[in-house]
């Protein structure tokens, strides 16, 4: 035994195993406590944020850490202290954002914004920094706007969860400063609200000349409808407001919608009952998920429900393909129990007399409102907003309209009396003195 103990002692392989042993066991003790030492720091001491592409604070983050970077950048110029030292490591990948500018001129101008692509890297804010983490799902797709999803993630050393409070509303406001003065369109994309193209120039809310107070009461009775919310929840009555502008086609009913939108600082969606794929389901998805501060727009509502006895004619029964949007469907939707609260919607149509009488009903149709051809104080509102101070020319013009409407026994709408002042911009006595090209 003596012997055997000695042998395996002066034995170098068996003494390099045992060696080998303790410091794999070794190592298995360590990597197990760094393991259990990350577990513990990342629950106490690092916060992560989670935001995938479907949040609306998606597109706002992105830009806000692309605007963030040149901060940094003009930060680092003018400090000289330890922290500003530290540079970030920027995005390896950018993404491309062109956007187009329409000048006061009519020219288009264009910038190119850069945002984080696909990738990782660290960015600082008020003094912290963060692992900025941005992945795409190569087979999954965003309903939202049909591009691929992705998820951006920040993380940080802080026990401090407000830090992403404050990101996300640095980011909001940075969004609602391009959106300011502006009115942004919507359309649907899926069942979901896509912003469509970039936002517009606010419409003044005289630009577009309707007869004698019918603006004006218009507007009262949507600020009357938004400042009395309390009113409607206390008596039990659904909060909403539905409102049909009927009248021929060019008399400015559409135009009008959005100068409101403007004067209210609301935004527009856009729905489109005929579009393909529009089921009873997805429109009152839709009803229900409209972005905050937006008006309904469902334009020419006619052309998707006539009055029952002419659909009824209309419809053959031998139709293999009935629509798959129905006008049950859709007074359900306005109106009833999976209808959504705090709604205004504006129905357009040129021909009042082919709605279906339960559709403008009240409840789904509030206010009904004639928007008509011109009247003589539309002629010369507009004559004198395109040419100001002539006010004596305007007389002019409109006696001779007038005369011209008696004779042929025919009427004019504002999209024609306003084609016919910007042909003759630069002279107003061409203005007059072509007034029965107007009838032509």
């Amino acid at each position: 035994m003596e012997f055997a103990k000695k042998l395996i002692e002066s034995n170098p392989l068996f003494n390099a195993g045992i060696g080998l042993g303790v410091l794999g066991f070794g190592a298995a003790i360590f990597r197990k406590g760094m393991s259990q030492t990350y577990k513990i720091l990342q629950k106490k001491y690092i916060i992560s944020m989670e935001i995938p592409s479907k949040d609306p604070s998606f597109p706002w983050v992105l830009d806000f850490l692309s605007k963030n970077e040149l901060k940094n950048k003009m930060l680092k110029k003018n400090k000289s202290n330890f922290l500003f030292k530290l540079k970030p490591l920027p995005p390896n990948k950018l993404s491309v954002n062109t956007d187009f500018i329409k000048r006061e001129n009519g020219s288009t101008s264009h910038s190119f914004n850069l945002n984080p692509g696909i990738g990782s890297y660290f960015s600082q804010y008020n003094g912290k920094y963060f692992f900025v983490e941005r992945t795409r799902e190569a087979k999954m797709i965003d309903l939202k706007n049909g591009s691929p999803w992705e998820t951006l993630t920040l993380t940080t050393l802080s026990m401090d969860k407000d830090i992403f409070l404050n990101i996300l509303e640095d980011a909001k406001k940075e969004a609602s400063l391009n959106e300011t003065g502006k009115l942004v369109l919507y359309t649907s994309w899926g069942v979901d609200w896509k912003q469509f193209g970039l936002p517009k120039r606010k419409r003044n809310f005289d630009s577009v000349v309707l007869d004698n107070n019918i603006a004006e009461n218009l507007l009262m009775d949507v600020k009357n409808f938004l400042k009395n919310g309390s009113w409607y929840f206390k008596r039990g009555i659904p909060y909403r407001r539905g409102y049909l502008l009927h009248g021929p086609p060019g008399s400015g009913k559409t135009s009008f919608i959005q100068a409101l939108a403007g004067e209210l600082d609301y935004n527009i969606c856009l729905l489109n009952l005929s579009e393909r794929g529009m089921t009873d389901d997805k429109l009152a998805h839709l009803l229900n998920q409209v972005p905050p501060r937006s008006f309904v727009l469902l334009e020419d509502i006619d052309a998707a429900f006539p009055a029952r006895s002419e659909a009824t004619e209309n419809t053959t029964p031998k139709s293999m393909h009935p629509p798959l949007l129905t006008l049950s469907g859709l007074l359900n939707a306005l109106d009833g129990v999976q209808s959504s609260e705090e709604r205004i919607i504006f129905m357009t149509t040129n021909h009042l007399s082919k709605l279906d009488a339960a559709l403008i009903r009240p409840g789904r149709v509030d206010v009904k409102q004639l928007i008509d051809n011109v009247t003589d104080y539309q002629i010369k509102k507009l004559f004198l907003k395109f040419f100001e101070n002539e006010e004596e020319k305007s007389k002019i013009f409109l006696s001779k309209i007038k005369e011209i409407m008696l004779k042929c026994n025919k009427t004019l709408s504002a999209a024609q009396l306003q084609g016919h002042f910007v042909l003759f911009k630069d002279n107003v006595d061409e203005v007059i003195e072509n007034v029965d090209k107007l009838f032509d």
